[in-house]
């Protein structure tokens, strides 16, 4: 906290800085036209081909949109330059050590938690990333993918749907295997509608659980179509609207939120706990293989590419300290760190030296990529000490939902002996995705 004069001049100056230069950033993104087929599509719109069924479409789709990006380099370049020395000037007036150290206050965690976490991910990735796309090269009968078909859906990709009720059942069986009072609970969301599930006209993307005040109940949006996916997310959402409930029936309206780095306790956990279940119940190998490679992906997308993108954040805003970056430099960065938490298998081409431009989080929210990894491998830490019929795990599960946002992790995570300062911590997470890894090995 600066002097009140002077924190008042530095946000009153950031209309015509960093959120001039954010704006700017908006505004180019949203006006890219990415030539494809006989079309100009939006951002958005292209970078849905890359989980297409047509490997020409994934193609065309990635060298559209390094094409275009190449073309606004310079003005990508700049906007980075600029709001990475706007941050540093903030940075030298807080006394703040590090470019991180800011974002790790906001998320209440100590610069070594987050190191420690760093160090377990980029140490994994060998026995993570690498090796699952070097089994999913040979699923495809090649040597090597190219960038463009990393996240494409698997030969073998699951078709099978599932009913509302089924989904439902599955859910809530999951919770009440847990946990019987985490059952009741969920039950809740469907016996008195609290849960909006079906796709109509109008109505919002995606999926999320809202809080409201703590006296009242949590709403549930969902689009629900009947995927494998759908009933995972249905698994997720719910897991976030049990934690809001038992926050919001324990605490005050100030404590009832989880820091960013907590706020997927629950519904990762309750996503887990389904997923299990699913594995347990399927007979069919080629189905299995299908579950696990999709968790294993999204796993890797959470965890590998969060942590490889805050390691490329580091970099740009460590060397900004010395000088403004070139456009070939930052390029050079990325490639170098996309390289080596990707592995062999993944084949890069040029235009693919371009993909750091469209990312928002880079330029929105500094550093705010790793929470997501964060908050993944808390929760494995903790689903592999429930497998291990940890005494008492589920009554002291339930309290740290109760919690909300009152206490800090280190004191959450105390009565279950974790120590998130350790590397032991986060390779116990780690292991979870290791042992899916395993898993889809012994399948094949």
């Amino acid at each position: 906290q600066l002097d009140k004069k002077l924190e008042k001049l530095m946000k009153d100056k950031s209309v015509t800085s960093s959120a001039a230069w954010i704006r700017l950033f908006d505004e180019t993104i949203a006006s890219l036209r990415f030539p494809f087929k006989d079309k100009e599509l939006s951002s958005a719109e292209i970078l849905n081909y890359f989980s297409d069924n047509d490997a020409s479409k994934r193609k065309e789709a990635a060298k559209s949109i390094g094409s275009v990006l190449k073309n606004h380099v310079n003005i990508f370049c700049t906007i980075t330059n600029t709001l990475a020395k706007d941050k540093a000037i903030n940075d030298e007036w807080r006394k703040y050590p590090n470019p991180v150290r800011s974002r790790n206050l906001a998320n209440v965690v100590e610069d070594e938690v987050v190191d420690a976490l760093t160090k377990a991910v980029t140490n994994s990735y060998p026995k993570l990333s690498h090796r699952y796309y070097k089994m999913k090269t040979k699923w495809f009968g090649k040597k090597s993918l190219k960038y463009w078909d990393r996240n494409a859906p698997l030969p073998f990709q699951s078709n099978r749907i599932y009913t509302w009720k089924q989904a439902t059942s599955i859910v809530l069986e999951s919770f009440n295997h847990f946990n019987t009072g985490i059952g009741k609970i969920g039950k809740m969301f469907f016996d008195e509608c609290w849960i909006h599930a079906p796709i109509t006209k109008g109505k919002s993307p995606g999926a999320f659980s809202a809080s409201t005040v703590p006296s009242a109940h949590p709403y549930i949006l969902l689009n629900y179509q009947g995927k494998t996916r759908d009933v995972s997310t249905l698994a997720h959402e719910l897991g976030h609207g049990v934690h809001q409930f038992l926050a919001g029936r324990k605490q005050s309206h100030f404590n009832c939120s989880t820091p960013l780095t907590l706020a997927e306790t629950a519904s990762v956990f309750g996503e887990m706990l389904t997923f299990k279940l699913l594995l347990q119940k399927e007979d069919d190998l080629k189905e299995k293989r299908a579950l696990l490679a999709s968790k294993v992906e999204d796993m890797l997308n959470t965890v590998v590419r969060q942590i490889a993108f805050f390691e490329f954040e580091k970099q740009i805003h460590t060397k900004r300290l010395k000088s403004e970056l070139t456009a070939d430099e930052i390029c050079q960065i990325w490639l170098d760190i996309q390289s080596k938490s990707l592995g062999p298998a993944i084949e890069f081409e040029e235009e693919y030296k371009y993909y750091w431009m469209y990312i928002p989080h880079f330029i929105h929210s500094p550093f705010y990529v790793y929470a997501y990894a964060f908050g993944d491998c808390l929760v494995n830490s903790l689903f592999a000490l429930y497998e291990e019929n940890l005494n008492g795990f589920d009554k002291k599960y339930i309290s740290l939902l109760e919690t909300g946002g009152s206490l800090k992790y280190k004191e959450l995570l105390k009565p279950f002996n974790l120590d998130p300062s350790q590397p032991d911590f986060w390779h116990k997470g780690i292991s979870v995705i290791e042992s899916f890894i395993d898993e889809l090995e012994q399948l094949n």
